[in-house]
């Protein structure tokens, strides 16, 4: 029997089933284990979780069973609540109006910072159990995947942008979350409603755990693949599929996407070169947003395209590659210059996009830091290219493969998350 009790109740030998409350606040990233280490119910008892749910079926109960409630099995708990499935339609969506942000890209930047760091603990701790052969829970990522979609719907710009800032040691990791971040953005875009843009955000979070199979020395290799050893990588979407059926409960998307995010609609992607209509909706979906993310990110064996850059190159590879429609709508949700992206503007400055418009894919605003005319520094400037008084527009995208500016992240980022980010990358790793 499951009962839902008060944390100050908890004690050694309980099974916790879930943990109540914001999923962000969880001392552990996992949840039904037996309780016997003092130290976790000394986290659990210091977090701001107030009420816990416990199997009483498969460890001790309270000492007064009286004072817990009761939960008859099968009832929906927040903490436990199963993603519900949705069909996915084949034919290409019509992309809707997504809901204004509720929340200003700095203060959400400050929860983002802290979700990602937990989801990267989440993503490891999960690639290292399936690396040794244990089934995978994946409901255990309900509540995190339900945190990163709220945080989306109140600005998409904050989790998406903040979840590229990985190096490449934590690459394959961070990658999973990131995905699952623009997944649920470009559900947003296309007027899926939350749930479906949870079951979006699950299947983006889950899409690459067959590299969790992947020999390591190739996985990390620094270098061109041989032809073999990229005949074992393209063999991950099958052997994520395998690795998620055999496991608890996946969701239909989240297998689809698995098995199919490589696959193109002209027939040539892979495991089953798939084509047109045969792929899903949220496969199609996840092929955008996974290359997206793959193209920006520094890896072992190269650094990361520039945002605006690698949105240009994607158009210019969007026929048969991409959805056509699913590709505009990706676009119009990380905006024609992304968070991040360096641009030249008409005065001959340069300047770092730190936050898109509301409705116009052209007037993000910048951060200008550097004059092309003297070649030199310059006082940096917030301008909102939206106000009337603003007179300076965006001329062209930059790379800054050329220009080698080594402190962009603090100019659209704030300096603190970043360092602090950086720091639980390391704790966890």
């Amino acid at each position: 029997m499951l009962k839902k009790i008060r944390v100050d109740q908890v004690r050694m030998g309980m099974h916790l089933h879930a943990l109540c409350g914001a999923w962000i606040d969880h001392p552990f990233w996992k949840t039904r284990f037996v309780l016997q280490d003092s130290a976790d119910l000394q986290k659990l008892r210091a977090s701001a979780v107030a009420e816990c749910v416990i199997d009483v079926d498969k460890g001790l109960d309270v000492v007064a069973p009286d004072e817990g409630v009761s939960v008859a099995r099968g009832e929906r708990l927040p903490a436990v609540a199963t993603v519900p499935r949705s069909p996915v339609s084949a034919a290409s969506p019509a992309a809707g109006a997504p809901p204004p942000p509720s929340s200003s890209f700095n203060d959400e930047s400050r929860r983002a910072a802290a979700l990602v760091s937990k989801s990267r603990e989440a993503v490891t701790s999960m690639f290292n159990q399936a690396r040794l052969g244990h089934a995978l829970d994946t409901q255990s990522c309900v509540d995190l995947v339900s945190d990163v979609t709220e945080s989306v719907w109140r600005n998409p710009g904050a989790m998406v942008s903040l979840s590229r800032l990985k190096t490449h040691d934590d690459y394959t990791y961070m990658h999973s979350v990131a995905v699952c971040a623009l997944m649920v953005a470009l559900a947003r875009q296309l007027g899926m409603t939350e749930v479906q843009a949870r079951e979006a955000g699950m299947a983006g979070l889950l899409h690459d755990m067959g590299k969790a199979s992947m020999p390591l020395d190739i996985l990390n290799k620094p270098g061109k693949l041989t032809e073999t050893e990229f005949t074992i990588m393209r063999s991950h979407p099958l052997r994520g599929h395998e690795l998620l059926s055999s496991g608890s409960a996946t969701p239909q998307a989240a297998l689809d996407v698995c098995l199919h995010h490589h696959e193109r609609p002209d027939g040539k992607g892979y495991p089953h070169q798939l084509s047109g209509s045969d792929i899903t909706l949220y496969a199609r979906m996840g092929a955008v947003c996974d290359v997206y993310d793959a193209i920006t990110s520094n890896r072992p064996y190269k650094a990361g395209w520039d945002p605006a850059d690698s949105m240009a190159r994607m158009a210019s590879w969007r026929e048969g590659q991409f959805d056509e429609a699913v590709f505009q709508a990706f676009v119009k949700s990380m905006g024609i210059y992304p968070i991040g992206s360096l641009v030249r503007m008409q005065s001959g400055r340069l300047a770092v996009v730190v936050e898109q418009h509301a409705t116009s894919m052209v007037l993000p605003k910048v951060r200008v830091f550097f004059s092309t005319l003297t070649n030199l520094p310059i006082s940096v400037e917030l301008l909102d290219l939206s106000l009337p008084s603003c007179v300076d527009r965006i001329q062209a995208r930059e790379s800054n493969s050329q220009w080698k500016f080594a402190h962009l992240e603090q100019l659209w980022v704030d300096a603190e998350l970043v360092k602090k980010m950086r720091t639980a990358a390391v704790v966890t790793a």
